[in-house]
């Protein structure tokens, strides 16, 4: 009798065991199928939600806000929406590109903006960018100009192999948002086309934006002039030129985009600083399809920098036409890629 107990109990227990042998595979394979949050770096809050629900609603085949892929296209600005802007990039860029220029121009010591951007003054650029942007371009063009496309390229390329921010001491690609990119990435992988539209320089932004934002170099729009196709030394080569310069800033975004692209976005996105992106989410607001407009607010002092317009022009513009305005203090969860 006590045999066959102990043979029970045993029994009981083999099946136990085999119970939760098998029971284990399929709490791993439910935990191993749980969605993970395309959005990770961003804190749930109204914002995150509003682009959820957007994109859910306009990839529903059959759903009133249905809109085709081909149709899909999303823009953003780069300085301040995809990456910090304190100091604007390019502007270092310029200032790195002056400096090693100036040893054949002494005449620059005494002569604006050169004398501003060799002591080290990039803040009259951005003041001057706000306001018409006469010096800003005249630095650009002496900077930018006068190469073929492919040794610009090498600049650009050497300049971000070595320069660092001067506050952060990292790499500036590692100061790309990384709320940013994870909605590009979400973005594209519902079917969306992402471009920059930006007032920087267009083979400046290309010589980076597959790496750091995954944007093709086909999909970035910016300031440019002429390009000059011609032979020199027996080679035919792309040169990169000053004359009709284009400044792709404020009104003149929408310009580019339908240019480039000939589409009106149905999402874009930009950020507080001089008003510059209120002409491309402006237009984008226009689209009669279903439309989503982002507007970085720079508020977080502590993580990164926090800064407004005197006139609160985007702000008060996004309130006016219900735009989707992201904090950086209470939005984000992480903002750089090297956090």
């Amino acid at each position: 009798m006590v045999q066959q107990v102990m043979m029970g109990i045993g029994l009981t227990l083999m099946l136990a065991v085999s119970a939760m042998a098998q029971e284990q595979p399929l709490a791993s394979s439910v935990s191993s199928t749980r969605p993970t949050d395309p959005l990770g770096s961003w804190n749930d809050g109204p914002t995150k939600a509003a682009i959820l629900q957007f994109v859910q609603d306009i990839t529903k085949e059959g759903g009133p806000k249905f809109v085709p892929p081909e149709q899909r296209i999303a823009t953003f600005d780069n300085d301040g929406t995809l990456w910090c802007e304190q100091p604007v990039v390019q502007f270092e860029f310029a200032v790195y590109r002056i400096k090693a220029m100036a040893v054949d121009h002494p005449e620059w010591k005494e002569q604006e903006p050169y004398k501003s951007v060799l002591a080290g003054d990039v803040q009259r650029l951005v003041d001057d960018l706000a306001n018409g942007g006469h010096e800003f371009l005249k630095v650009i063009e002496t900077s930018h100009a006068g190469m073929s496309v492919e040794e610009f390229d090498r600049h650009v390329r050497d300049f971000f192999a070595t320069a660092k921010h001067p506050k952060l001491k990292v790499a500036y690609t590692q100061l790309a948002y990384s709320p940013m990119v994870e909605l590009l990435a979400y973005l594209r992988a519902n079917g969306f086309k992402t471009y920059i539209c930006s007032g920087g320089g267009i083979d400046f932004m290309r010589a980076t934006s597959e790496e750091t934002y995954g944007i093709v170099p086909e999909n970035v729009i910016g300031t440019n002039g002429r390009n000059v196709f011609k032979q020199v030394d027996g080679k035919w080569q792309l040169f990169k030129t000053a004359d009709h310069l284009f400044l792709n800033d404020k009104a003149t975004k929408p310009t580019g985009i339908d240019l480039h692209i000939g589409r009106k976005p149905i999402f874009a996105g930009g950020n507080v600083r001089t008003g510059g992106d209120i002409g491309m989410l402006t237009y984008c607001h226009s689209n009669t399809l279903p439309s989503f407009q982002l507007l970085v607010n720079h508020d977080d002092d502590k993580r990164e920098y926090a800064y407004a317009e005197k006139d609160n022009a985007s702000l008060k513009q996004a309130k006016a036409q219900g735009w989707n305005v992201v904090n950086i203090k209470s939005d984000w969860k992480t903002i750089f890629s090297k956090d």
